[in-house]
């Protein structure tokens, strides 16, 4: 029976959570679908399936840590062909012999002539026997029902998906054209699971004009048995602080239970309570990869930047039919500012090769943009970022932030960044001083935009006016990028910020 061995998805990987089992026991399998998910030290991994037959064991439970080579589940071959010879039987229709045929008619024919008793007998044969709450059904659906129930979550069906009930719920049918309206708004990643749905109160209260649940509070009218909407990330986080997802009311689109949901749950227990929290995964690997960075010696350079003329650029950006279904915002401008100054200042775009003793200068910016995540900090990338016009730019981006709020980045899209860019101006903060991505030499952090007096002219005609205000750092290694290399890419930012029409020169 063949055992399918934990692999290593190509990251040099050592070990991985299993987070969540897609199959059960008795479901059948075809190659290249997908089993379970693990979470890496770098990513959420979706693992399909080498073989075909039906899963007849899990070897290791959701939670646990699996060194790669160990065997997680065993697939059977043998039993698959047991399942098919059944299903064919099932699904073959029955004809009567000849004989029997003619005996049924010879019994209808007798029976005529009795009357009241030929009638009795007809009914009982015409209506469904009742027994024990049970109904009986024609032998050909009893067939078909049989066969689906056997393929269960696997195949397309006509009209809805029906999948195979969960732990702690009950499988629901959901359209599948119904699926993105009921579960997410169009602008949120679409979940695949079709027994997720938007808890009833939150829709009573949006439908009713009252005031949705503080999040993470407990739902009155919570059911029973309905899985709560969740992603797998939220799942682990729920995990880890003792909360339980059936008792909390998503505040994300479409009722989805997030982590600051979980988190306002778990802080209201008993004050003062300590909790252990494992470090692994995305987290161990942010904990050692922070620790080596500040190994380099670091220097931080900020400018305050009038983004006046990026702000009216963007309101005219999103009228343009390029950018329809498209978010725009001023990270956008950020990125193409910073791809076209390091044309000016190579040096920013580099890294250091230790075993040579050389610099790079790096032909192409893979720009990373950090991430915050239920499952920790992450810094997925753009490849060949300074190649890109402004639409292929926004795709990108919009692309980056769906799979990272899904909790989905790939090895390859975490891979080989030269630039990073983090943007903290989304939490109302000013300004910070970011540390290095491993591997690079200088990351961008952007404050939030304010609204500030501002002074414009020169001489007699300066004065004061409301300005789009934001403060711009870099950090950078010191070793390979000395401060007038930084204050230089800076001013060259915040030029092209002030006046998006001076890209032009570049």
């Amino acid at each position: 029976m063949p055992e399918f061995k934990l692999p290593d998805p190509g990251e040099g990987l050592q070990e991985a959570e299993i987070v969540r089992w897609l199959v059960a026991v008795g479901d059948v399998v075809a190659v290249n679908d997908v089993l379970v998910e693990i979470e890496t030290a770098k990513s959420l991994v979706e693992l399909p399936s080498p073989y075909a037959g039906v899963v007849s064991e899990l070897l290791v439970a959701e939670g646990d840590v699996v060194e790669v080579g160990s065997p997680i589940i065993r697939i059977g071959e043998e039993t698959l062909r047991q399942a098919q010879g059944t299903e064919q039987q099932l699904a073959e229709p029955v004809e009567a012999s000849d004989v029997t045929l003619r005996q049924a008619q010879g019994t209808g024919g007798s029976t005529q002539g009795t009357g009241g008793s030929t009638q009795g007998t007809e009914q009982q044969v015409a209506e469904p026997v009742e027994a024990q709450g049970q109904v009986a059904e024609p032998v050909e659906a009893q067939g078909a029902a049989a066969t689906n129930a056997m393929l269960v979550g696997y195949g397309a069906k006509a009209g809805a998906i029906s999948r195979r009930a969960r732990r702690g719920g009950a499988a629901v049918a959901v359209p599948e054209t119904d699926q993105v309206h009921e579960s997410y708004d169009t602008a949120n990643p679409v979940s695949r699971r079709t027994d997720e749905v938007t808890p009833s109160d939150r829709l009573d209260a949006v439908a009713s004009g009252e005031h949705l649940p503080p999040p993470g509070r407990p739902s009155a009218g919570a059911k029973a048995g309905r899985r709560p909407l969740a992603t797998p990330a939220v799942r682990r986080v729920a995990r880890d602080l003792g909360v339980d997802l059936n008792q909390l009311i998503g505040t994300g689109a479409g009722g989805l239970i997030t982590a600051e949901d979980v988190v306002a749950a778990a802080s209201g227990g008993l004050p003062g309570r300590d909790r252990r929290v494992p470090l692994r995964g995305i987290r161990r690997a942010m904990f050692n990869s922070m620790t080596a960075s500040l190994q380099i010696p670091q220097a931080t350079a900020m400018i305050e930047a009038d983004v006046t003329g990026t702000v009216e650029m963007l309101e005219l950006l999103k009228t343009r039919r390029e950018f329809t279904g498209l978010r725009v915002s001023p990270l956008l401008v950020f990125a193409k500012a910073a791809c076209l100054a390091m044309t000016r200042i190579p040096e920013i775009n580099s890294s250091y090769d230790a075993e040579v003793g050389e610099i790079i200068l790096h032909g192409s910016v893979n720009l990373g943009i950090a991430a915050a995540t239920p499952r920790g900090l992450l810094v997925p990338n753009i490849k060949n970022a300074e190649r890109m016009n402004l639409v292929e730019l926004t795709e990108a981006l919009n692309a980056m932030v769906a799979v990272a709020r899904e909790g989905r980045v790939q090895p390859y899209d975490l891979a080989d960044g030269t630039f990073t860019i983090t943007n903290i101006g989304v939490f109302g903060v000013d300004g910070g001083t970011p540390i290095l991505s491993p591997g690079e030499s200088a990351i961008m952090c952007l404050g939030t935009i304010r609204r500030k007096p501002w002074v414009v002219g020169t001489g007699a005609d300066e004065h004061l006016e409301p300005r789009s205000v934001c403060t711009v750092s870099l950090t950078f290694d010191h070793r390979l990028i000395d401060g007038a290399m930084a204050s230089k890419f800076l001013a060259e930012v915040a030029t092209i910020m002030s006046n998006p029409g001076l890209a032009l020169l570049f």
